[in-house]
């Protein structure tokens, strides 16, 4: 909820600042009407920077890769006594 907040924050003061700038003339008209296609561009690369960020500090579960390692034993072995050959993976 709090990024929601945030990019709706961000959308209204890019937007008010987009119509002071349309009003004022203080940029030409012609590169003020294109901001809004800036701010998209703009917030998508955010987006995938942030993604980004998100993978390369994607923390290491070891105790989960322990119980799921514990969880894929146990299934093999219930596997192999109801009679089904899982081979050797």
């Amino acid at each position: 909820m709090k990024h929601v907040v945030k990019i709706l924050s961000l959308v209204l003061a890019v937007s008010a600042i987009w119509i002071t700038l349309l009003q004022a003339a203080i940029i030409p008209q012609s590169h003020t009407w294109l901001l809004p296609i800036y701010f998209v561009v703009s917030l998508g690369c955010y987006g995938l920077l942030m993604v980004g960020v998100g993978i390369m500090q994607f923390p290491t579960c070891p105790r989960e890769a322990v119980l799921l390692n514990h969880d894929i034993a146990e299934a093999k072995d219930f596997l192999s006594t109801n009679g089904i050959d899982i081979g050797t993976y």
